[in-house]
This record gives structure tokens, C-alpha cells and sequence, in this order.
């Protein structure tokens, strides 16, 4: 390229416009100069002589390609060196440990079976007879040590004999139990490989040990013998490749230079044709700022001189700033410069950055109407980007007023100096707009915060005649070009609207806010910075941004309307108040999920004897569907539970009934979803502190023992509610009092960012640190786990749990007499004696006479009976027999039949329950 640069007088020979002979005078001038031509030839020889071994050093160097080649395969023949070496160390390695280990088998496997061993064992100094054996077997097999050793590990033989009598260094355990050892250890030797081998007598019992070993330094030879020879392969592949890479190089400056002088005056004229023939300006200028070539376009655009080549570029007679970037050679990306009346892009790169000559090349490109152009295509291509990014900004959330502040913000300030978005009040709830013409101010985006606009909340009711009543009647965007000729949009209010004109505002677009056959309210668009006021085309793009936005308002007002429907039901499904009780102190948070109304709920539920039962449960989904299986699922429980039956025969109703719905729901619409839950449901005794739970499908609960600890007790999971076909199981926790039982939905510990058992983890870190109270429980879990945007719902209870005191209990065996009943009547009233509840001693003992007796007449022993003092006076009778006696008015001339039916008139509650051993009727009462 140096050498075409510095032939540019003969460039004009050939131009796009045929052939020309502008530089051809200096061409016959260098022909008449004697000795010119030759002294070039000879230059050329002479370079021609010198570029053999220059390439051939530049190629060794490794900036060339050869060079790099060569460094390539040096470093290849050098990884391949050194991989070798080091797979021969650790084949060699693993070959003499292997053989090692064979070895110290084979060797203390025959000295155990060798005659005379079992009796030299047995002899009264073993050490005696097996030394000398055991040393020449170690000469005669080359190992490095032979230990004999009794059962005990204690030596009979070692190649230092200070060692025999002490303990064998190693593993025994196994030999002993009749297999053989091999291992790796540090012994009294050293590092080594060793064999242990039981010793049996004839019925296969371990009388002694063999051990044989070889230490480390004994294993290797064959990497040393093998090295030099690698060593020497390498030496070869490198010597061949530094040969392969000569051959290259020389290679390359054959090709290099091999061009004889026609085929490079032919490649010089191919190159100067395409130059002139371009449609862009071409100017090359040397490191002193002189131009060496111009193309034609250049002498076009520029209307340079015809002896422009040679000179300076500041000489050229062009415009200074045009001049001195030439001249600079500084680099330039589409600058524009004015020439005349011509609008030129240069573009300036040097010459030199990878070694060329000092210079720079410069492209000039007209854009005058591409100018103008793009202009417009600039304005199009906002507008198409503003329209894209309200489709991708706008509606981000189901939430109406923040919809309506992201219109408002992606208008202000690409589009509008100020935007609002005013809404009926029905729209905002989530209902259907109705006709009328007072609106609420949604939403306020502007580049300042002062403007005497109306404010986010405030009512606003429109006068007729202003733009934005006129749109919301005609369902067309209004423009009002200057808004102090309005007279109609300042009768709203003539004190506000003069003070909108002082501030600057002076034009206004009013668009509907239309979806489908509902307008929901209207946008405003306020221009005050820019002096233009709005125009058609503006119009239209307004009202096609709020078309956009109208959706998606739209789509909000009706997630809000499903979203408050959904949120009453369930509130109206979940427990509003606990029920008083005395077996537990119980603290609850429910959650529900921001993106949809889920269906966990929880309840806790007093039950016969004191006790309390707790569950908590979760149905799959969102939405209205959800909370009503869940409303239908908690009613399920609270009849269920009044049957007093065990968690999981609970449970497996539970499970039928969801079936039941499924397959319900599956007839009435093919593809109905399946409900599917899971439930937890627990049971809690304060008198004998235990807890029955049982599990389907959903999470454990967490159990805070008195002294802070936190565990997860291990209950039966069981399938989710639905899938039928399994059992499910229970497990019985016997809680100390003061213990925390901790049950939530999976919401607390689960999401799409993290696993279950992160979750769990995190769980008991904030159990561990927190308060002792259930109310400090709830709220430190929250603090801990809650996310800033809940994905499901949450129901969390930390029940901690009491126990009824000793003296708050009595209960005695009743023998299947008759006449005990005056004797459990006479104990009943001393213990309401000493209760202190003397008023209902009368009453208590007419209930326990009616159920004792028939317990005795109708049951089966053994029978007792138990009276509880808490909240309530509870009586209760066990007996064996599992028939459940029913209330039923007694005939005139029944003898019996009344029992019952005087204990539920003088009971508050009364009722039968059912044990693995029989039943208890009870009957609870209030107290004075």
C-alpha cells in the first residue's frame, strides 16, 4: 500500500469515466531523466536481495503467522511432555501399589496357612519359634516386614525386635471377623502398604493375625528409567517443529513476493477504477497534512482544483473547520460540515494504527436530504417507540390507579409537559361507570411538581362546555390549540384556569377513555415549554396511547371488582374470633397473596375433655373457585370435628369429600380443574400434654420447646387431599408445657426463588430468635419471612401450649356394681367440696348417677370416671363397650329411657367419643 500511495501520479490513468492523462507529463518527465528507471530497478533488486532472512527473523519472532505456529507447537510438544510425565509417574504409582498390595497378601496369606504356625502360636514364647521364620521369609519374598500378632493386635514378630510386644499400627477389625485387610499407613517403619490375614485353626476360628507390608520408598524405579527416554522424544518434536515452521515461513515469502511487475500495475489500475467509481468522496492525506489522492466524488463535492494533489489541505480553499479536520487527522464519525450548500458526513480514520504510514483517510458522503429526511424518520420512530413502550409499560399491575400513573408517566416528558388522568369514582372500585359527569383525579405526571392543576384525589365535576365534558360526550379526542382563547374550558373555574395560562400552560388534548362501549374517564395532555401548540398529528398519537392504556385500566377494574368479591368471601369463610379455651394460648396471622385470593384458612376448634384441635390448610389455586372449596372444606372440619374423631380417620373424610367435589365438578364441566389441598389437623390434651397430628401433603409443623430449641417433628406427610386410595398416618408429640406448636401454610416457606428446605431453615432461624410469647412468635416469623410481594397466601398459628394442673383433675374406677354409684356420687361431692363449687353438686351428681349406671348396666369393665375443673365442669365415664347411647323420649309406661334425657337438660353440652378401648360419654357444664 506504501508503494501505491507513492505512485499516485500514474492514479489517473484510468478513471470511471474512461481514460484521462492528467498525471502523464510527470511520468514522460521521469522517462527523460537519465538513469531514472534504472536506479528504481536496482532499488527494487536490492530490496529484492534483503527479504529472505528478514521475513524469515520476523516469522521466528512470533508476531508473524509463522511465528505464532511455532509457538503453538512448542507449547503442544511441551504439554504433551509433561502430560506423559506425568501419566508414567502415576501409572508407575498405581502399578507398584497395586503390586504392592498383591504382594503382602500372597505373603502373609502363606505364612498364616504354612505348617507349624497355629502351633507355634500356641506355644508357651511364640516370639521364639516365629522370629526366625518370620525374618527369613522376609528376606526370601522381599518385603519389608513380617508381624505375627495375637488377636489382640499384640506383635510376635517385627524386622526391629524393640517392636515385638507392642501394639500392631492398624486395622485388625476385619480380619478378625475372618477377612482379609489391605491398606495404606504411617507404621513404626514409615509410609507403606500393608496385609492383614487371619489366622484359622481347623474349625475356622481367628487364632492370630499375619501382617506383610512393603514401605513406599520400595514402590517406584520404573518412572526414573523411563524419563530420560521421554525426555529425548521431546527434544525431537521440537527440533521437528521449529524445522515445520521455517518451512513455512519461507513458504509465505515465496508467495509474498512472487508477483511480477504486470500483475501488480494490473492490481493498481483495478484498484484506482473502483476508487473514482464510487459514489463517496475518498481523500488521503499524509502525516503533514498534504493530500496525496482525491477521488472524483472528492473533487465534486469539495469543487477542488485540478492540482489539488501535493498541496496542503489548508490550502485547499475549503471552509476552516473542514480544512483543519484534514489537515488534523484526528478521527471523525459522520461529522457534518457545510460546504456551500451541501451537507457533507465525513468520516476520518488514520493510516498507521497497525503499522501503515503516517495519514489518515477521510470519506465524505452527502446528506443534505437524507438530513431532512431522517428528520422525519426520527419523529416517526419516537412516536412508534413511545407506542411500544406503552404497550410494554402500561398494565404491568392489576392495580387501576397505578395503571393510570403509568400512562401518565411515560407521557410526561416525550410527549406532554404535563399529563393527568381523571376517573370515575365506580371505575377506581372496580365497578361499572355510570353516567355522570363528576370524576376523581387518578393519576399527575409533569416536569414540575407546581403546577396549579388539580390534585391526585381530588373530585372534579365538569362543566359542559369544557374540552374534557366534550370528549367524554362525543367519544373523540379534543384539541384546544391555545387555551386562552377557551372561553369554554375556562367557565370550569375562571380562578384556576387564569393561573394555569400565567404558568405557562397554553395548549390541551382531552381523550376518552374508552373500553369497547365504556368510557371510564378521560386523559389530559398540557403543553407549556414547547411554543408550538399541538397538532393533528400529535392528536392522533394521543389517542392512540390511550387506547392502549384503556385497556389495560379496563383489564384492572375488572381484576379489582373479581379480586374484592374473592377477598369478601373468604373473610367471610375464616374464623373472625377464637374460641375460648384453656389448652392452649394461641396467636395467629393470616396473609392473603396481592396477585389473587388463595384458599389457605385455619381454625381452632375446642373439643370434649379440655381438649383443643388445630388445622390449617391450603386449597391448590386463586380466585373465587378457591375460597369457596375452602369455605366448603372449613365447614367439613367443623362437623367432622364434632364426631371427636381422630386425626386421621378425619382426614380420610376430608379426602372423599375433595374426590367427591372433583368428580362433582368434572360432570358439570368436562375439563373442570382438580381441587386438590392439603390439611394438617392436630389434637392437643392438656391433661395428659399430648398432641396427635396428622398430615396430608402439607408442610410440617414447627415445635419451639421451652428452652428455645426448634425443632421439625417427624409426622407421616400422607398424600394430599383428593388422590384417595392411602392411609393416612398419625403421630403422638408429648409437649412440655410452655412448648410452642408452630403450624402455617406453604406460602411462609416456599416460592418460585427458593427451595422448601431453605425455607424451613429460615423458618427456624426466626423461631430461635424469637419472643416467648405466641403474639412475639407470629410477628417475628412475618419480619423474617414475609417478601415484599407475597405470591401466595399465608396462615401462620403458634399455640403454646398449658397443661391442667393435678389438682384440677379427679377420676376413680368404678367396679361393675350397682351400689358404687353412691360411692362415686359421695366422691364427686367432696371433690366439688374442695373446688369450691358446692352449687353444682346437686346437678353433677345426678348426671354421673344417670351415666355411671348405665355404664354399668349397658357397658363393659373396665368403667371409670373423670371430672375436670377448667373453664367448664366437665364429667366424663370410659367404659369398654363401643354402643353409643342416643337421647329418645321414654312412654308413659317405660321403666328406663329418661338417663340421657335428664343429663342434656341439665348439661350444656353432652356428647360421645370414642377410644381404641371403648367410648366416653361426657357432659360439660358451666360454672356458677
Amino acid at each position: 500500500m506504501v508503494r501505491l500511495l507513492g505512485r499516485s501520479g500514474a492514479r489517473s490513468t484510468l478513471r470511471s469515466g474512461g481514460l484521462r492523462a492528467r498525471r502523464a507529463p510527470d511520468r514522460a518527465q521521469e522517462a527523460q531523466v537519465p538513469g531514472a528507471s534504472s536506479t528504481r530497478v536496482q532499488r527494487d533488486a536490492g530490496r529484492s536481495r534483503r527479504t529472505p532472512a528478514a521475513p524469515l527473523r520476523s516469522a521466528l519472532g512470533g508476531r508473524s503467522v509463522a511465528g505464532q505456529v511455532f509457538v503453538l507447537q512448542v507449547v503442544i510438544v511441551l504439554l504433551l511432555v509433561v502430560a506423559a510425565v506425568v501419566a508414567l509417574v502415576l501409572q508407575v504409582r498405581h502399578d507398584a501399589t497395586t503390586e504392592a498390595r498383591n504382594r503382602s497378601v500372597a505373603v502373609a496369606e502363606a505364612f498364616a496357612n504354612a505348617p507349624g504356625t497355629i502351633e507355634a502360636l500356641r506355644s508357651p514364647d511364640p516370639s521364639a519359634v516365629l522370629q526366625p521364620r518370620a525374618e527369613a521369609a522376609r528376606e526370601a519374598t522381599e518385603v519389608d516386614f513380617i508381624v505375627v500378632m495375637n488377636t489382640d493386635g499384640i506383635r510376635y514378630t517385627h524386622p526391629k525386635p524393640d517392636r515385638i510386644g507392642k501394639k500392631f499400627v492398624g486395622t485388625i477389625a476385619p480380619a478378625l471377623a475372618g477377612q482379609v485387610v489391605t491398606e495404606d499407613i504411617t507404621g513404626t517403619i514409615g509410609p507403606l502398604v500393608q496385609a492383614v490375614v487371619p489366622i484359622k485353626d481347623d474349625d475356622g476360628k481367628v487364632v492370630g493375625l499375619v501382617s506383610a507390608g512393603i514401605t513406599t520408598a520400595n514402590l517406584g524405579g520404573t518412572a526414573d528409567r523411563q524419563l530420560p527416554l521421554l525426555l529425548l522424544a521431546a527434544a525431537v518434536g521440537l527440533a521437528l517443529a521449529t524445522g515445520g515452521t521455517a518451512l513455512v515461513s519461507r513458504r509465505l515469502l515465496r508467495q509474498t513476493h512472487g508477483l511480477g511487475p504486470h500483475e501488480m500495475t494490473r492490481m493498481y489500475e483495478h484498484h484506482d477504477a473502483v476508487l473514482h467509481a464510487v459514489r463517496e468522496g475518498v481523500l488521503i492525506v499524509d502525516g503533514e497534512g498534504r493530500l496525496l489522492l482525491a477521488n472524483d466524488e472528492a473533487h465534486r463535492l469539495l469543487d477542488l482544483p485540478a492540482d489539488a494533489e501535493g498541496r496542503h489541505a489548508l490550502d485547499l480553499g475549503l471552509a476552516p473547520d473542514t480544512a483543519g479536520l484534514l489537515a488534523s487527522g484526528r478521527v471523525a464519525t459522520d461529522e457534518v460540515h457545510r460546504v456551500k450548500d451541501r451537507l457533507l458526513a465525513v468520516n476520518q480514520r488514520p493510516t498507521d494504527i497497525q503499522g501503515g504510514p503516517p495519514g489518515s483517510v477521510a470519506t465524505l458522503r452527502d446528506s443534505t436530504e437524507l438530513r431532512a429526511l431522517s428528520g422525519r424518520a426520527e419523529t416517526a420512530r419516537e412516536r412508534l417507540d413511545m407506542l411500544y413502550d406503552a404497550g410494554v409499560g402500561i398494565g404491568t399491575s392489576l392495580d387501576v390507579t397505578r395503571t393510570a400513573e403509568e400512562l401518565a408517566e411515560l407521557a410526561v416528558p416525550r410527549f406532554a409537559d404535563f399529563a393527568t388522568v381523571d376517573l370515575f369514582d365506580a371505575v377506581l372500585s372496580g365497578g361499572q361507570p355510570e353516567a355522570a359527569t363528576t370524576l376523581r383525579r387518578a393519576a399527575f405526571s409533569g416536569i414540575r411538581k407546581d403546577a396549579p392543576l388539580y390534585q391526585v384525589g381530588e373530585q372534579i365535576r365538569l362543566v359542559d362546555s369544557t374540552p374534557q365534558a366534550r370528549s367524554l360526550s362525543s367519544g373523540q379526542a379534543v384539541v384546544e390549540p391555545h387555551l386562552t382563547e377557551a372561553r369554554g374550558w375556562r367557565a370550569q373555574d375562571l380562578e384556576r384556569s387564569a393561573q394555569i395560562v400565567e404558568y405557562g400552560i397554553h395548549s390541551l388534548i382531552a381523550v376518552p377513555l374508552r373500553a369497547g362501549s365504556l368510557v371510564l374517564g378521560v386523559v389530559n395532555f398540557w403543553r407549556s415549554e414547547k411554543p408550538n401548540p399541538f397538532d393533528t398529528d400529535e392528536v392522533a398519537l394521543a389517542e392512540e396511547l390511550v387506547a392502549r392504556a384503556a385497556v389495560s385500566i379496563d383489564n384492572a377494574r375488572r381484576y379489582t371488582r373479581e379480586h374484592t368479591m374473592a377477598v369478601t368471601l373468604q373473610r367471610s369463610l375464616l374464623p373472625r374470633n377464637l374460641p375460648e379455651q384453656d389448652a392452649l394460648d394461641i396467636a395467629y396471622r393470616y396473609l392473603p397473596a396481592q396477585a389473587g385470593v388463595g384458599g389457605d384458612w385455619f381454625d381452632v376448634l375446642p373439643l370434649s375433655g379440655a381438649r383443643v384441635a388445630l388445622v390449617v390448610g391450603d386449597v391448590v389455586g386463586h380466585g373465587l373457585h378457591a375460597a369457596a372449596t375452602m369455605g366448603r372444606l372449613r365447614t367439613a372440619v367443623h362437623n367432622f370435628s364434632a364426631l371427636d374423631l381422630p386425626p386421621d380417620e378425619l382426614l380420610s373424610l376430608l379426602d372423599e369429600l375433595v374426590a367427591r367435589i372433583d368428580q362433582d365438578e368434572t360432570e358439570d364441566d368436562g375439563n373442570a380443574p382438580v381441587t386438590g389441598a392439603t390439611c394438617l389437623y392436630a389434637i392437643y390434651d392438656p391433661v395428659s400434654r399430648l398432641c396427635t397430628i396428622a398430615r396430608a401433603g402439607h408442610p410440617p409443623p414447627a415445635l419451639v420447646h421451652p428452652d428455645g430449641s426448634v425443632e421439625f417433628p417427624d409426622v407421616p406427610a400422607g398424600p394430599p387431599l383428593g388422590l384417595g386410595g392411602l392411609p393416612f398416618e398419625t403421630a403422638d408429640l408429648e409437649l412440655a408445657e410452655g412448648s410452642r406448636l408452630v403450624l402455617y401454610t406453604d406460602g411462609l416457606v416456599e416460592d418460585r426463588e427458593r427451595d422448601i428446605d431453605v425455607g424451613l431453615e429460615m423458618l427456624r432461624s426466626a423461631l430461635e430468635g424469637a419472643g416467648r410469647s405466641p403474639e412475639d412468635t407470629c410477628q417475628a416469623v412475618l419480619d423474617a419471612r414475609l417478601p415484599a410481594r407475597a405470591t401466595d397466601d399465608i396462615a401462620l398459628i403458634v399455640a403454646h401450649t398449658r397443661a391442667l394442673a393435678p389438682d384440677r383433675f379427679a377420676e376413680w374406677q368404678v367396679p361393675a356394681d350397682p351400689a358404687a354409684v353412691a360411692e362415686v356420687r359421695a366422691r364427686v361431692t367432696r371433690q366439688l367440696a374442695q373446688w369450691e363449687l358446692d352449687d353444682l353438686s346437686f346437678t353433677t351428681e345426678l348426671i354421673l348417677s344417670e351415666l355411671v349406671t348405665n355404664a354399668i348396666r349397658y357397658g363393659g369393665d373396665p368403667i371409670h370416671v373423670r371430672v375436670l375443673y377448667g373453664r367448664s365442669l366437665i364429667c366424663e365415664v370410659f367404659d369398654s363397650s363401643s354402643t353409643s347411647p342416643h337421647l329418645r323420649y321414654a312412654a308413659m309406661t317405660d321403666e328406663g329411657g329418661r338417663g340421657l334425657f335428664l343429663v342434656a337438660q341439665l348439661a350444656e353440652r353432652w356428647g360421645t367419643r370414642y377410644t381404641p378401648a371403648g367410648k366416653v360419654i361426657w357432659a360439660e357444664q358451666n360454672l356458677p
